[in-house]
């Protein structure tokens, strides 16, 4: 027998090395499409992980700020039990003494009760209740600092 090839078997033959070439051609795209959804996801991963770290490490020095301004507070209350020992109780000096530990031991309580966060929405409120006198204040604080700045 000879080995002939009639135009039907190399057509055929050719169909078949198409069929074979779209297959790999398809698989491969598959695969890449594949491998690009699987690098999505371990993008995603990472940036998920990144903003808890982020999320975590916020939320640490918020904590920290929050135990300082306790700290503040108690160093305070501290420091007006210090006045009253040792300001003389009577007289002019007393009075002056008694209000100053008085003022520190309002700021202390204030500052352990509120915390940071609560001073801020005093301040919102604040500046709800008082825009004008607050915007005044905002530009006349610029203005002094720009002067600072500026020497």
């Amino acid at each position: 027998m000879s080995n002939v090839t009639t135009p039907r078997s190399a057509q055929n033959e050719s169909d078949k090395m198409k069929q074979g070439v779209q297959d790999t051609a398809n698989a491969a795209a598959q695969k890449a499409q594949d491998l690009a959804h699987k690098a999505g996801e371990k993008a995603q991963d990472l940036a998920h992980a990144a903003g808890q770290k982020v999320q975590d490490a916020a939320h640490a020095a918020g904590q920290k700020a929050e135990d300082a301004t306790a700290s503040l507070g108690s160093g305070m209350k501290t420091a007006a039990e210090k006045v009253r020992e040792n300001a003389p109780h009577e007289g002019m000096l007393g009075r002056g003494a008694e209000a100053v530990a008085s003022t520190l031991d309002r700021g202390g309580d204030y500052l352990r009760e509120k915390n940071l966060h609560g001073m801020a929405e005093d301040m919102t409120e604040m500046i709800k209740r008082n825009p004008i006198p607050a915007v005044l204040l905002g530009i006349g604080l610029g203005f002094l600092l720009g002067r600072t700045l500026r020497s």
